[in-house]
């Protein structure tokens, strides 16, 4: 079964990219483009993976992600925070995201962060 990334971004460019570039390296693939009811989402989903754009509508990136990291059945799933400020690292942090890509990121960029949140055990400076 192939794994599951969920992407959250209001960026259609940004959505069809990412959408074409993983799914090209075998993922499945959601795109929402806010982050209303993310929990419900990501439970209905069960992805393997999160990418979470900070400026995405509703609660927004940063708490949007707050909130799946202190659910007892979303705490465990990857997030990597994805934003165009030049400070993602310190928002990636404030959010509790497991990783962060800096935008605009490269593909071969976009597909490493993806393979390493998929490893179990692995993190950013670890």
């Amino acid at each position: 079964m192939s794994k599951r990334v969920l992407i959250l971004d209001d960026d259609l460019d940004i959505l069809q990219i990412c959408t074409i570039v993983l799914q090209k390296k075998g993922f499945d693939v959601l795109t929402l483009n806010n982050s209303n009811q993310v929990v419900e989402q990501v439970l209905a989903y069960k992805p393997d993976v999160i990418l979470m754009d900070n400026w995405i509508p509703g609660p927004g990136g940063i708490e949007a992600t707050r909130t799946l990291k202190m659910g007892a059945d979303t705490q465990d799933i990857p997030v990597i925070f994805f934003s165009a400020n030049s400070n993602v690292t310190q928002l990636a942090q404030e959010a509790k995201a497991d990783y962060f890509l800096q935008k605009p990121f490269d593909i071969s960029e976009l597909e490493g962060i993806v393979q390493l949140a998929i490893r179990p055990g692995k993190k950013v400076g670890s």
